[in-house]
């Protein structure tokens, strides 16, 4: 079980306020319709099943789920595209940004500008990417060795205890299963979704963390942006 730092796995999830939540649950929205594009049933889609267990771990409206689903066949809705975007935080610490967006002349400045604000700036393509790997995320409620072991257990590839949880990783298209395997073992399960994470991390001091938290803040804030990860350690 390796020793993932907590900067580099999974932010747990913030609380939103009312002024947020709106924004919150479009933009979550916007990924499910992304997500929906490669099948609209989730129980063959891991990656519309995980993203609909995002949405739940929300509190997102059902009805607002379906709708989503459904804009993939609605001709009048505005086309989204996936794009991915790469930057630098401070102590040369890298940082991807997924979004979903109908204009992209809109999105790149919006991001560039949440990069720049707080002294990062952003990056062409590629030139971050190979440092992380597309992996499912779990965040288990529980700790102990005896949960840790359950985890494996389930089909995790690995799993860390920060604190009070676990936090598993799998192969994105396991990702589905495994959370189902560790809801039936009765272990509760906080989210799960897919993420970049970094194949190794850059250790950075209180200063350059507090920066980071600012570009992330920025980012997340924008309502195209649906994930944002990075490198950053302890």
């Amino acid at each position: 079980m390796s020793g993932h730092s907590k900067w580099a796995t999974i932010k747990r999830q913030k609380d939103v306020k009312d002024s947020k939540r709106g924004a919150l649950f479009t933009r979550i929205g916007n990924q499910i319709a992304m997500a929906a594009r490669s099948g609209t049933d989730p129980a063959t889609n891991p990656s519309l099943a995980a993203v609909i267990e995002k949405a739940k771990s929300a509190n997102m409206p059902m009805s607002n789920i379906e709708r989503a689903i459904k804009r993939v066949a609605d001709k009048d809705a505005a086309q989204l595209e996936e794009v991915l975007y790469e930057g630098y935080g401070p102590a040369g610490v890298a940082v991807m940004v997924e979004c979903a967006t109908d204009n992209k002349n809109r999105t790149y400045p919006e991001v560039k500008h949440a990069f720049s604000k707080f002294g990062g700036n952003i990056a062409e393509g590629g030139a971050v990417a190979f440092q992380f790997e597309r992996q499912g995320v779990i965040v288990v409620k529980a700790s102990g060795e005896d949960a840790l072991l359950e985890v494996l257990e389930a089909g995790a590839n690995d799993a860390s205890e920060e604190e009070d949880i676990i936090v598993a990783y799998t192969d994105p298209k396991d990702l589905h299963s495994v959370k189902a395997k560790l809801n039936e073992s009765g272990l509760e399960t906080e989210s799960a979704e897919l993420s970049w994470q970094p194949k190794n991390t850059v250790p950075m001091d209180e200063e350059a963390q507090t920066k980071l938290e600012k570009i992330i803040d920025a980012l997340e804030d924008l309502q195209d942006v649906v994930n944002v990860s990075h490198n950053g350690g302890d």
